[in-house]
């Protein structure tokens, strides 16, 4: 999968609730776009479902599921 980082969301979730905690509305605070972006290979799923991920494919991932 690619998706957002899920460590950086909540880095930005606790920002948000930081500036709430402190008075800011929330409808008053901007909504972000993720920046970073994490590739994950499921290898445990990928076999279950018949596909081969090549080694330069995996290579590429920062996370690989075994």
């Amino acid at each position: 999968s690619y998706s957002s980082s899920r460590a950086e969301i909540f880095r930005r979730l606790a920002v948000y609730v930081d500036k709430i905690i402190k008075g800011t509305k929330p409808a008053d605070i901007p909504v972000e776009q993720p920046m970073r972006f994490e590739f994950v290979v499921n290898l445990q799923t990928a076999k279950q479902i018949g596909v081969t991920i090549p080694p330069n494919v995996l290579v590429r991932a920062q996370k690989v599921i075994r």
